[in-house]
């Protein structure tokens, strides 16, 4: 058959899709409502941007950006509701105040992902009242105003793993120079004083590396409003990358955010602040979407082993609980106590926005569960051995590890550092340090922290071993807390601290922390050994103690979409199915496990 004049695609009638060759399918949704995503979808990549806050009017502040996060490989199966939130009203003249954005959220499973509405812009009145003359909080914080009179106008707070914090605005001999709303990247400007230079918005975040520049502004969310200045300067602060607004100089009103999730610019001295824009939620189904392509497109991607075929995914991201052993506790002297063991590291990206979960293809990958740390023989001088690393092996060769708790401290030394550090010796004022080496909340950090601290003095007492969620406390103390997490599908808490152990003759020791840490002894007494796969340190020895006390063991979970196959090993370790389309993959075997992703 011929091919039509003019055709690119052989004849072939359909909608043309050649650049995801069947991978993806892109969605930009703004307005609430239910999304229903193609038949046979199983994964999402997925952004969702709250709205951004108006800017100040009067010698405004720049509104800030609404709050962004991004959601990598989300096991879907259903439909599900998306809410979005609209960018917040600017500030009327003369000197009303702004409005905030509002949130945007939506619901896969029993998750509800949400993100805060960006603050507005402070602006200015006749004296000095900051809760007017401030930024407000929100995904990204507002930018201060330029006031009267009174200190500078701070900008407000950004929302932690959403965005960043306004700028600062000044009072100044031209009566005043607004700052910066918080942008999704970086925070707003502050403004200058002795020049008179408004404060420039935050920039926003670039998506263009995952959803292209189809959307946003060229694929850039959630940028801060610039800060307005007061006649006769005209140095006004420029909208922050992603679409925020500009502000104003000579009496003009802000200009209004555009794209998705930005701040309003703000008014100088006798207009309207510029208006925030809506937020969004944007969709990527992973390796589903429809279209027609040439035989042609079709071999070409089969030979370069691009073409799917349905029988596996190209990579698939998996959350994680990765939990090290914990530190075994100190050795009591002759009456006095030892210190807690520190908890094994604990890292997550399990219900955690700041962190994501880590990237899997088809292949074979090594998990290893660390051991508790065992004490040295009695009477030895030296730290209980510390807990063993926890680790996970993911694609492109690289790992994800937790390190093994620190050693509680025996008489006159100091707790080890680690995941979490363990406590101090009698006599000796040093504990051990947490989260050593650190790491950053985009990696699930940070892991825990330091130990409690004793007493230079005789006849003193240890301090408890640090905790996930706490620091151990001095002399005698208890074990820092662990954290809980739910990513079994039961909410459990780990990596507890062990207690610190009493000088003779006090009662008993320091309470282990809660997630599996060792109560501290009594004298004569040794500690509880931690808890079995909790990864919690061991309790500190009692004065003259007759032995030393282990930690427990650490464990790993990996939460995988049901749309792969896994097979474990050794086959005491488990794979079981989870709600939201998921299922859990447990390791409890000391040393060097499996997992087969197929």
């Amino acid at each position: 058959m011929a091919q039509p004049a003019g055709s690119t695609n052989g004849g072939i009638i359909g909608v043309s899709n050649k650049t995801s060759f069947g991978k993806n399918r892109l969605t930009s949704t703004t307005s609430s409502g239910t999304l229903t995503l193609q038949p046979g979808t199983r994964l999402l990549n997925a952004a969702v941007i709250a709205g951004g806050g108006g800017g100040g009017s009067n010698v405004g502040g720049g509104g800030g950006a609404g709050g962004l996060t991004c959601v990598g490989q989300l096991s879907v199966c259903a439909p599900f509701p998306v809410t979005i939130g609209g960018g917040g009203a600017g500030g009327p003249a003369p000197e009303g105040c702004a409005v905030n954005g509002t949130n945007s959220s939506f619901i896969v499973g029993c998750t509800t992902y949400t993100v805060t509405g960006g603050g507005r812009g402070g602006h200015r009145t006749a004296g000095d009242e900051p809760t007017k003359n401030d930024g407000q909080p929100g995904g990204s914080g507002g930018g201060g105003s330029g006031g009267n009179v009174g200190s500078p106008f701070v900008g407000g707070c950004g929302t932690a793993c959403q965005g960043n914090d306004g700028g600062i605005g000044y009072p100044s001999p031209l009566t005043g120079v607004g700052a910066g709303g918080g942008g999704a990247t970086s925070a707003g400007g502050d403004a200058v004083a002795p020049s008179n230079d408004a404060g420039d918005g935050g920039n926003g975040t670039d998506l263009s590396p995952t959803f292209g520049t189809g959307v946003g502004v060229c694929g850039v969310f959630g940028g801060g409003g610039g800060g307005a200045t007061h006649p006769p300067s005209t140095s006004v602060g420029t909208g922050g990358a992603g679409g925020g607004g500009a502000g104003a100089s000579g009496g003009a009103g802000g200009s209004n955010a555009t794209g998705q999730g930005s701040g309003g610019g703000g008014a100088s001295n006798s207009g309207v602040g510029g208006s925030g824009s809506d937020g969004a939620v944007i969709t990527k189904e992973l390796n589903k979407a429809g279209g027609v392509w040439s035989m042609d497109s079709q071999y070409q991607a089969q030979l370069a082993g691009t073409w799917p075929d349905g029988s596996s995914f190209v990579d698939v991201t998996a959350d994680f609980l990765i939990v090290a052993g914990g530190a075994g506790g100190g050795f009591g002297g002759a009456g006095d106590g030892a210190g807690g063991g520190g908890a094994g590291g604990y890292l997550t990206s399990y219900c955690y926005a700041c962190a994501a979960g880590i990237p899997f293809y088809a292949a074979t990958y090594n998990v290893v569960v660390g051991g508790g740390g065992t004490g040295p023989g009695c009477g030895s001088p030296s730290n209980d051995g510390d807990g063993s690393d926890s680790s996970v092996a993911f694609s492109g060769c690289s790992t994800r590890t937790a390190t093994g708790g620190g050693g509680g401290g025996s008489v006159a030394q100091g707790g080890g550092p680690g995941g979490s550090g363990g406590g101090g010796g009698a006599q000796s004022p040093g504990a051990g340090t947490g989260d050593t080496p650190s790491v950053a909340a985009p990696l699930g950090g940070p892991q825990g922290n330091s130990g409690g601290t004793s007493v230079p003095s005789p006849n003193a007492s240890g301090g408890g071993g640090g905790g996930a969620n706490t620091a151990g406390t001095p002399n005698a103390g208890a074990g820092g807390a662990g954290k809980a997490n739910s990513i079994s599908n039961a909410s459990v808490t780990y990596a507890g601290g062990g207690g610190g152990g009493v000088r003779a003759p006090s009662g008993g020791g320091g309470p282990g922390g809660a997630g599996g840490g060792g109560q501290g002894a009594g004298n004569g007494g040794a500690g509880t050994p931690g808890t079995v796969n909790l990864g919690g340190g061991g309790g500190g020895g009692g004065g003259s103690s007759p032995g030393n006390t282990n930690g427990g063991s650490g464990i790993v979970y990996l939460r995988y979409p049901t749309a792969v196959t896994l097979a474990v090993s050794p086959g005491t370790n488990t794979v079981t199915p989870a709600p939201g389309c998921t299922q859990v993959a447990k390791f409890t075997v000391t040393g060097t496990n499996t997992v087969t992703v197929s």
